[in-house]
């Protein structure tokens, strides 16, 4: 497909990197000529240097043959505007960037229709949306829902006192009732789609699917479930703190923020009633200290730096706070992090990039299935993908294990649930795929647009 991102950020430059290696024939358009050097010279993308919301410049895009146009620059007005010409240039699909709280809660259903947008994407709510199902199951390091919530995937790590240590897969279904599916092992660099025989060590990262409550109840047995967290400490008062913060009190959560800037401290307190504000420099660690890090059952670092992120949330993780999560954009200090202790980590842009990609395949879906959820797990290493299988699915009816004496499944794919109405599934070789269903794939490597392809061909 043709697609043109305007903007080209940090966002804007995930955006590019992920729809360049799905293989699309991507434009990258930006005012900025360092930046258009940067992509032009890094990625197999054409540039274009200019003002997105002009019409020369979007016709030296091409807009008139594009197929997705996405506007992720740091204006929601420029990127509204941009859109709304795109779509009467002839692009066929618009996203725009609207982070803006106010128009987010009260006109955005309004703007998306009277400017035909396809979607508007924000990744300041978003990421809150994430880190808020995190503070919920705070023994997961991440977390995904899959069907309207009635499934998820989550990443934990085990730890050195483990239960888990040294048991055979096999031996971990024998001995706990809950119905679950461990699906994927990350041990040191290496991605493991792992058999009944292999055996867990400690240090490993693991992913596990089930229904939310078989999930709860496997925590419980092994007894690592971490209560929820209900009373959080967010250092920074940024939009994403703002979306956090909105939706713990709304669910009856204690928040207290603490941000250097007097006059944002004003504006969130006016915006927030209920939460507790403070005006100090939180990434000095006394001041954390003084306003009870320790008491704490959660502590978020979302300032604008990835670099003060880590080092107070390490800080927060030494004195024993039960839950600690960073915000870090920049791959190569996420991967510091993890090294550093540091076990949850959110990312803004790869959570945008991942809802930008998911829209993709769906438009290049064939009538026997559509992707409805897309996201990468494991350090990036896997994809899972939620497919919902219409009434012409080729291989409906099918036991999975026949699909595979028949057919075969591609080497690192993997079945990994089946919601069928309200019932979750936990595949089998007797299991089939039905029309209606939709079904959980884990792929390792392969690029799946559709269910099918799945099958060896």
């Amino acid at each position: 497909m043709k697609i043109i991102i305007v903007g080209c950020g940090k966002i804007g430059t995930t955006i590019v990197e992920n729809l360049v290696k799905e293989g699309h024939d991507v434009v990258a358009v930006d005012r900025s000529a360092s930046a258009v050097e940067e992509i032009n010279n890094i990625y197999d993308a054409m540039c274009v240097c200019g003002n997105g919301s002009d019409n020369d410049t979007l016709s030296e895009a091409g807009v008139e043959r594009c197929d997705l146009f996405v506007a992720v620059t740091g204006s929601d007005e420029t990127n509204m505007l941009s859109c709304f010409l795109a779509r009467r240039m002839g692009a066929k699909h618009t996203i725009a960037r609207i982070r803006n709280p106010e128009y987010n809660d009260r006109s955005l259903g309004y703007l998306c229709q009277q400017l035909e947008l396809s979607m508007a994407i924000n990744p300041e709510l978003q990421t809150a949306h994430e880190l808020y199902n995190i503070l919920k199951l705070p023994s997961a390091a991440h977390i995904e829902t899959f069907a309207g919530g009635s499934f998820e995937l989550i990443e934990l790590w085990l730890k050195s006192d483990s239960p888990l240590d040294g048991m055979a897969l096999s031996e971990l279904r024998r001995r706990y009732a809950a119905k679950f599916l461990i699906c994927a092992v990350q041990r040191e660099n290496e991605l493991i789609i792992p058999s009944g025989t292999f055996v867990l060590r400690a240090g490993d990262r693991i992913a596990l699917t089930a229904a939310p409550n078989e999930i709860q109840k496997l925590l419980r047995q092994l007894g690592i479930l971490q209560k929820q967290a209900r009373n959080v400490m967010v250092l920074g008062g940024s939009r994403t703190a703002y979306y956090l913060s909105r939706l713990l009190l709304t669910g009856g959560n204690s928040v207290k923020i603490i941000e250097r800037d007097r006059d944002r401290c004003a504006e969130l307190s006016a915006n927030l009633p209920g939460a507790v504000l403070i005006h100090a420099d939180g990434t000095g660690q006394e001041a954390l200290l003084e306003e009870g890090l320790r008491s704490v059952d959660a502590f978020v670092s979302l300032t604008g730096s990835d670099e003060e992120n880590i080092l107070i949330s390490i800080f927060a993780a030494s004195q024993e706070v039960p839950k600690v999560i960073a915000k870090v954009n920049r791959n190569e200090l996420a991967s510091l992090a993890d090294k550093l202790g540091l076990d949850c980590i959110v990312s803004p842009k790869k959570t945008i990039a991942g809802i930008l990609t998911r829209y993709a395949r769906a438009l290049q879906n064939t009538e026997g299935s559509s992707v409805e959820s897309l996201y990468r797990i494991m350090d990036d290493r896997a994809e899972m993908l939620e497919f919902r299988v219409m009434p012409n699915f080729p291989y409906a009816n099918i036991p999975i294990v026949e699909l595979q004496q028949t057919h075969g499944l591609l080497p690192g794919v993997l079945i990994a649930g089946i919601i069928r109405g309200r019932r979750t599934i936990i595949p089998t070789g007797a299991d089939t795929i039905q029309p209606g269903d939709r079904v959980i794939v884990l792929s390792a490597d392969h690029r799946l647009n559709e269910l099918s392809d799945i099958i060896r061909r």
